[in-house]
C-alpha cells in the first residue's frame, strides 16, 4: 500500500509542476511595445534584424543579431503591436545556403 501511495504522490506532484510551467509560460514577462524591445537590442547588444516572417494570426517573427558579437535574438510580434523574445543566444552567422538539385535526396 505504501509504494501505490508514493507513485500516487510522485504523479500528483508531476501533474502540479506541469501545471505550473503552463501557467509560467503562458505569461508573458518578456514583452513589451515593439519600439521599446527594437530599441533595447539596439542599445545593449548592438543587434538589428536580419530577416522576418509571418507565423500564424498575423504574428511577426524577426531574427536580431550583431554581427559584430554574435549575440541573436527572435522575436514574435501579435497583431497588437506588443513584442515578446522567443530565444536568443551566441555565434549567429550568416547563411546563403542554395537549395539541392532536385532529385538530391542530401
Amino acid at each position: 500500500m505504501t509504494e501505490k501511495y508514493f507513485k500516487l504522490t510522485l504523479l500528483s506532484a508531476g501533474l502540479l509542476l506541469g501545471a505550473a510551467t503552463i501557467v509560467e509560460a503562458e505569461t508573458p514577462r518578456h514583452c513589451a511595445p515593439r519600439h521599446e524591445v527594437v530599441d533595447r537590442l539596439a542599445a545593449k547588444f548592438g543587434e538589428t534584424r536580419q530577416s522576418m516572417g509571418l507565423g500564424a494570426n498575423n504574428a511577426v517573427m524577426e531574427l536580431f543579431a550583431s554581427p559584430d558579437s554574435g549575440s541573436w535574438t527572435i522575436t514574435v510580434t501579435m497583431a497588437n503591436g506588443i513584442t515578446c523574445l522567443v530565444a536568443s543566444g551566441q555565434a549567429f552567422e550568416e547563411l546563403a545556403e542554395a537549395l539541392p538539385p532536385k532529385g538530391d535526396d542530401a
